[in-house]
């Protein structure tokens, strides 16, 4: 199984508009950041982890041509709004893309982009050709890969992580409930947020990250969802053994 980093991003991307500080400006490739994605290759089958908004970046930067399924997260702008993306999968490939997220996030993508999913629309352009699917904690397999759906908590909203084989892609995390840390424990790889430097509401600081990967204890641990504070080079040397930051274009084999 290969894992590859679309984006490594938080919300705003890095650069983030209109800032002038040292991280934003810099020449440093591993500083610049779209908006956090990974696509997990395995023997042939590409399965995508949120459509971000810059899912057609992403793509044509990483050379990406086909998707075969998709597994959102939750139902937030920077993890979903690349969704129209997908009609040119469609079209070229000529499948229809299976999506699996909560029932909320399913809810919310009905919802916001109900002209896909509605019958009765006449526009211009084609529609992406989507079936979506409710997921719960129950184990499944997409492309040789065995997907467990685990419970986080991102501030008020409920959302998912997912185990994936003997790794995990947690991200937009403010606390993992108890139940899914017997799923986190001795992994050989823990992707996991850590925002910036200073505490927020919704998401894991560096020290609360740090902490998590201590109490979990992977073999290897990845940092992604990183905003502007943190210049790549500076912040890796701080990091123990072990643990590293994502950036766009990283390919890890676990």
């Amino acid at each position: 199984m290969n894992i590859l980093f679309l984006g490594s991003g938080t919300s705003t991307g890095v650069p983030s508009l209109c800032c002038n500080c040292s991280v934003c400006l810099s020449d440093d490739k591993k500083n610049k950041r779209l908006r956090s994605s990974i696509l997990i290759r395995n023997k042939g089958n590409h399965l995508l982890i949120d459509t971000s908004t810059d899912l057609r970046q992403q793509c044509l930067t990483n050379d990406i041509t086909h998707i075969n399924q998709v597994l959102y997260t939750h139902h937030h702008a920077d993890h979903l709004h690349g969704i129209d993306e997908l009609r040119s999968f469609n079209f070229f490939n000529k499948v229809v893309i299976p999506c699996y997220g909560n029932k909320e996030t399913i809810n919310e993508i009905r919802d916001k982009f109900n002209y896909i999913f509605n019958k009765n629309t006449q526009i211009g352009g084609g529609l992406p050709q989507l079936t979506l699917h409710i997921v719960n904690s129950k184990t499944f397999c997409l492309g040789g890969v065995s997907i467990t759906p685990l419970d986080i908590i991102h501030g008020q909203m409920n959302i998912l992580g997912y185990k994936l084989n003997k790794c995990a892609y947690i991200t937009d995390c403010s606390e993992i409930p108890d139940k899914t840390k017997k799923h986190l424990k001795n992994l050989d790889l823990l992707i996991l947020n850590a925002l910036g430097f200073d505490p927020h509401p919704t998401h894991f600081s560096l020290n609360q990250a740090l902490e998590m990967v201590e109490e979990l204890k992977p073999k290897r641990a990845i940092f992604t969802h990183i905003n502007h504070k943190f210049d790549h080079q500076k912040i890796s040397e701080g990091l123990p053994e072990g643990i590293e930051l994502a950036y766009d274009g990283m390919t890890i084999s676990c």
